[in-house]
């Protein structure tokens, strides 16, 4: 089943709304500066693995400031425990197997993250946001599937 793009706006405009910790009238919005929305995700993580959650072996001060200054989520399911199928769940709100991305990519996969999947980071760039995606993509290796096509603006 394929989503329309108003549903995937939708799909956005409800995570957005859930980050932001005030309810401001349609007045107010336009002068309210938007929220900054980092997600961070994370490959074999355990729910106690850093400070915020409970880790007492090594410090994450940088972590633990922004937990303490957003929001944390304390319950988070994925539709794969592998990389590449995880991944594009989390980008496209759709399960992995609709899009065609089972196990993980690696740099001679032929196929990757679809031109006419509409990606988390599309809809936020559409609302003036600035993307970026730091590590490892895992969604196709060639050129057509690289984050600079799926609405990241930088990556590394």
């Amino acid at each position: 089943m394929k989503f329309s793009g108003d549903v995937m706006k939708v799909l956005a405009i409800v995570l957005l709304g859930a980050l932001v910790p005030s309810i401001v009238t349609a007045k107010n919005l336009e002068q309210q500066k938007a929220p900054n929305v980092v997600v961070i995700f994370i490959d074999d993580m355990g729910y106690a693995d850093i400070n915020p959650f409970g880790a007492k072996n090594y410090p994450t001060p940088n972590l633990n400031r922004m937990a303490a200054e957003g929001r944390r989520f304390t319950d988070f399911v994925v539709s794969s425990a592998v990389c590449s199928a995880s991944r594009s769940a989390l980008l496209t709100g759709c399960y992995h197997t609709r899009i065609g991305i089972s196990g993980a990519l690696g740099p001679k996969s032929n196929h990757g993250l679809h031109a006419n999947e509409v990606t988390l980071a599309e809809l936020c760039r559409e609302e003036g946001y600035a993307t970026a995606a730091f590590g490892k993509w895992h969604l196709g290796n060639h050129p057509k599937f690289l984050p600079n096509r799926h609405g990241i603006d930088r990556y590394y």
